[in-house]
């Protein structure tokens, strides 16, 4: 059995988070400030094989209680923080105070620091810490006062630590819009409209929570590992997106999460890549193709692989389905070479740009020369996967294991 903390865990993201994990077996420790809401969200989650769930209502703006938090709590496979603020009020910085702004701080940048030094003595090794940004670290949203800044703050802390701590994996999850009880009330209200909020959005829609919990179920995996100090950016292809025209609501229903994956590798020796057991076309299932041309491609062709390769896929498949292809992580040995693997990253941004309306997906892996591909079998099944239908136009650089540094 394993053990995850989950801060922030009594609603929206962090709920259906621990409901995911407790279903799959995992001992949770739920943290959050809402004790009554806490107290339910605990009732309902089925309880571990060995042991039970522990709750605790602690407020992590106050750093006393959250240094109390090591206190009865077992040994963690993982740790996600999660709990967050936005701000409301509309106030321009300039005319916030620094308690206002302090607040919020507290909770976004300071707290998930504070939670990892309290419990830096109950991770094991080869441990997983993942924390939540949002895709505000990314992107500046004016008018929410400093929950832009302390998000961007949250990145650059998350790198930082996985520098310091090379034992542990530690990942940040930057999720975009996602359709929470919050983000409902303001649709209610009348003061967010959904078409004008997913403008932006390639994909056409927001989020589920359910879907930020199977990003933050497979970030706190041992699969994880190859994307250790990394941000993912599941947000339906927003932060690749710099068109002026707007994107039309998505027509397409996503499918469901755990819909059987069915993953077709083409160009290259493809057996060792196959991440899973073949699967029955006629059966139902999650169309995806993995295409291992752009990695043996030379250094000049690299773009043209990678166009090659959507070409293939766009000719295949109409909709519902993704595309994920592998880029080699190497430098280029002539200059006039050197731009050909940052298009062929854009490329895929663009791609997935286009092909957003169809619910087509294009992502692409960076992956260093000697990489065993069983290593990332885990990160094939997630990115490939139905778990990950908001996830495209990402690049995600593949780094060496600890095993495979020290082999």
């Amino acid at each position: 059995m394993q053990t995850v903390l989950i801060t922030g865990a009594a609603s929206g993201i962090g709920r259906d988070t621990a409901r995911l994990f407790a279903a799959a077996g995992w001992q949770c420790v739920l943290v959050d400030h809402n004790a009554d809401a806490l107290l339910q969200v605990g009732a309902t989650l089925p309880a571990p094989a060995d042991g039970a769930h522990m709750l605790h209502a602690i407020d992590l703006l106050a750093p006393q209680q959250i240094a109390r938090l090591s206190a009865g709590t077992p040994a963690l496979d993982a740790l996600v923080n999660n709990a967050g603020m936005s701000d409301a009020s509309n106030t321009p910085l300039a005319q916030q105070s620094a308690a206002q702004m302090g607040r919020l701080l507290a909770l976004n940048l300071a707290a998930p620091a504070a939670v990892v030094d309290a419990c830096s003595a109950l991770l094991l090794p080869g441990a997983r810490v993942v924390n939540v940004s949002s895709g505000a670290g990314l992107q500046a949203i004016p008018w929410r006062g400093a929950y832009s800044p302390s998000k961007a703050g949250l990145i650059a802390q998350t790198q930082a630590l996985a520098q310091a701590h090379p034992e542990w994996c530690v990942t940040v999850l930057a999720p975009g819009f996602v359709r929470t009880e919050l983000v409902e009330g303001l649709i209610q209200a009348g003061r967010l409209q959904p078409d004008a909020a997913v403008g932006k959005i390639p994909l056409g829609r927001m989020a589920a929570p359910a879907e930020m919990a199977q990003a933050l179920f497979f970030l706190a995996s041992r699969g994880a590992q190859p994307l250790s100090g990394q941000t993912l950016a599941v947000n339906g292809g927003s932060s690749i997106y710099g068109g002026s025209q707007r994107f039309a609501p998505a027509e397409l229903a996503p499918q469901p999460l755990d819909l059987p994956l069915r993953l077709e590798v083409v160009r290259g020796d493809t057996a060792p890549w196959q991440a899973i057991a073949p699967a029955s076309p006629s059966a139902a299932h999650y169309a995806a193709c993995l295409d291992l041309s752009p990695l043996h491609a030379a250094p000049a062709g690299l773009l043209q692989a990678v166009h090659a390769a959507a070409a293939r896929f766009a000719a295949h498949h109409t909709q519902q389905a993704s595309l994920t292809v592998l880029l080699p992580r190497t430098q280029a040995a002539r200059w006039q070479d050197a731009g050909d693997a940052a298009a062929a990253r854009m490329l895929v941004a663009t791609l997935a740009c286009e092909w957003g309306s169809r619910a087509l997906r294009i992502n692409a892996l960076e992956v260093a020369p000697q990489t065993p591909p069983q290593s990332l079998h885990a990160l094939l099944r997630y990115v490939c996967g139905a778990a990950a239908q908001y996830l495209t136009g990402q690049t995600l650089v593949c780094r060496a294991t600890a095993e495979q540094e020290t082999a």
